[in-house]
């Protein structure tokens, strides 16, 4: 089996902006990787750059999933980009170079058109309250704006999406700039590795070939993920979310089981992957921008897109191993 190299330092690919480069569908369909490849200055990315978008969205659509696409340089990207690497049979360096952009550049435009249909407009709810017992109280766990919910459907940050689509209300039969991430991965899946240290799931094949890696949120300190082996029972979309305080953890004042309604914004996001050991699963996320970043109850946290692919490959009895 094929080791993944986690990447930590910030620095790797040695890129950065003194000055916020334009974000703009034509930015993004011209800039280059081997601008990337060369660096620009030692500093991290604060500010989305055109390159970077570039690369979140080709490493997307080759199973290397960066998370939210958001063009800012950080850790979810070069894990991702050392992932890639493993998948293709180079070193895990995390760094681009000719090798690797040949890889990656290919599949069409970055950023595309998509014309805002009627749906895109329905389902929406008002804002989602923090609290679980008025949660529980609500209809369901909604998108709250056609920009968030097209956001997530395109793999985006809605920051982003809006500076693509300035003045834009999202309006039905509005033209708009999108990401353009890809169809979905589809494989079997043998086994799975999610790592803590590391904030990555990797999904295995048989011949144990690396088939998809995504960045996770693997439990915290306060509540840990399971350790071992365990398997996938079952899998559940658009699930509703039973919360007991006495289970699972204590969420403000409330101190009653609840019920809360499916939904994207739902606290296990749009898909829950069940495991044989209770009360433990592979969830989505209200917070797609947090993954990696805080911690989870103990569970295996991914985006919505990245827990909804990983959801279509796997089968009841797939192998699921935490390493601490």
């Amino acid at each position: 089996m094929k080791t993944l190299v986690f990447l930590s330092m910030v620095a790797i690919l040695g890129i950065g902006n003194a000055e916020a480069a334009e974000i703009s569908p034509d930015a993004i369909n011209a800039a280059s990787l081997s601008a990337v490849a060369q660096g620009r200055s030692s500093a991290p990315v604060t500010d989305p750059d055109p390159a970077i978008v570039r690369l979140q969205v080709l490493l997307d659509r080759a199973g290397a999933s960066p998370g939210v696409i958001d063009g800012v340089y950080g850790e979810n990207v070069i894990k991702a980009l050392a992932g890639f690497e493993t998948m293709i049979g180079l070193p895990s360096d995390g760094k681009i170079d000719p090798a690797v952009i040949g890889q990656l550049e290919a599949g069409g435009p970055i950023i595309g058109r998509y014309t805002v249909t009627v749906e895109d407009a329905q389902g929406l709810v008002d804002h989602i309250p923090e609290d679980y017992g008025e949660k529980a109280e609500m209809a369901s766990m909604g998108y709250t704006s056609v920009a968030e919910k097209l956001a997530e459907r395109f793999h985006m940050d809605v920051d982003l999406l809006n500076a693509l689509n300035r003045g834009s209300d999202f309006a039905t039969g509005a033209t708009i700039y999108v990401a353009m991430p890809g169809a979905r991965r589809e494989a079997r899946i043998d086994h799975i590795e999610a790592d803590k240290k590391r904030g990555q799931l990797a999904a295995y094949g048989e011949d144990g070939v690396l088939l998809a890696i995504y960045p996770a949120t693997v439990g915290s300190d306060d509540n840990p993920s399971p350790k071992g082996t365990h398997k996938v029972k079952g899998v559940a979309r658009m699930p509703v979310y039973r919360y007991d305080p006495k289970v699972n953890f204590k969420q403000g004042r409330n101190t009653k089981v609840l019920t809360i309604p499916k939904g994207p914004n739902g606290p296990v996001g749009s898909v829950w992957i069940d495991l044989t050991e209770p009360t433990y699963g592979i969830h989505g996320t209200p917070d797609p921008e947090l993954i990696g970043k805080v911690g989870s109850h103990g569970c295996v946290r991914l985006t919505n897109w990245d827990a909804e692919e990983l959801a279509g490959m796997v089968k009841p009895g797939v192998i699921v191993k935490f390493i601490d």
